[in-house]
């Protein structure tokens, strides 16, 4: 397979991702949205790394997985700390929390 197939499915999963943060409201759809567009530039290191025959992308690529990770525990605890106070995973009525 040519790298030009691998680059082409990760822009398009990373405008996915683009198009859910910025389009939804919910909590829980922006964190996948979120994790969409980092696997797309998982997707784009362990391309790079194969095509120019390096390690260093896939080790990248791994550092980003962890941080993914640590990203959807701490966004899914927010998102429920959100949802217990307003009954609502709606990220629009987040404003009301100001004190």
């Amino acid at each position: 397979m040519d790298i030009n197939q691998f680059l082409i499915l990760s822009a398009f999963l990373f405008c996915v991702g683009i198009y859910g943060v910025l389009a939804r409201r919910n909590g829980v759809l922006v964190l996948m949205s979120i994790e969409l567009m980092l696997n797309a530039v998982s997707i784009n290191l362990i391309a790079f790394s194969a095509f120019g025959r390096e390690v260093a992308g896939q080790v990248f690529a791994l550092f980003v997985i962890t941080i993914a990770a640590a990203e959807v525990g701490v966004g899914l605890a927010i998102v429920l700390l959100i949802y217990r106070n307003l009954s609502s995973p709606d990220l629009d009525e987040v404003d009301q929390l100001k004190g």
